[in-house]
């Protein structure tokens, strides 16, 4: 999946991003582009939703776009 984060174009929030996402079951991967924001997200479905990943995202004060 690919979302876009207002503020995945700094470094500290995109650390917060990368910490976050990996800690949870089923998310393989996300890679952040610097010049967007956008992430791009592996996860296994049968593990973790799409919406569990997005709301654990603003639950750490981030704003999906």
């Amino acid at each position: 999946m690919t979302i876009y984060v207002k503020e995945a174009i700094r470094e500290e929030p995109i650390q917060t991003i990368e910490t976050i996402l990996s800690e949870m079951d089923g998310v393989e991967r996300a890679l952040v582009d610097l010049t967007d924001g956008e992430v791009k997200i592996k996860y296994n479905e049968n593990l973790v939703s799409e919406e569990q990943i997005k709301h654990r995202i603003v639950q750490h004060g981030l704003h999906i776009q």
